[in-house]
């Protein structure tokens, strides 16, 4: 993984803890905040599925998937590698995993690379953790 590389909840980094009421974040992001990232991505997904979560700050639909999608998620590091990415800040990013992935930009979107592989894509209301049991 990169040095720069920060893990976190992105609804406990909004309000410092998860619908529970706990600190502890149910999802731990990796951030997607350079180019070789994706790089990094890549080699994992030959480990084990990855998943790409390409959010946006300035839509209310995905805030909500986006909490909705943490809420729900119920994976160990050993299942899944997650990624996080702010589409505002870097739409570059988003625009080198469409092309790499050759799956059409989306926001909010999940993306599950496998081997190097997008394997499955889903956006807006159709995006759910439980979908992910298919692929561990």
């Amino acid at each position: 993984m990169s040095e720069n590389k920060t893990k976190m909840s992105f609804f406990n980094k909004m309000f410092g803890t998860n619908e529970e009421g706990s600190s502890s974040p149910k999802v731990n992001w990796n951030q997607l905040d350079d180019l070789k990232v994706i790089d990094e991505a890549i080699a994992l997904s030959y480990e084990k599925p990855v998943i790409l979560f390409k959010h946006s700050s300035r839509c209310s639909i995905s805030r909500f998937a986006l909490k909705q999608f943490e809420n729900d998620y119920n994976f160990s590091s050993e299942q899944l590698e997650p990624f996080f990415l702010d589409l505002i800040n870097h739409r570059n990013i988003s625009n080198e995993i469409a092309e790499r992935f050759q799956v059409e930009h989306q926001s909010p979107q999940l993306i599950v690379v496998k081997e190097g592989v997008a394997i499955f894509s889903s956006t807006h209301s159709d995006i759910e953790a439980e979908i992910l049991n298919k692929f561990v």
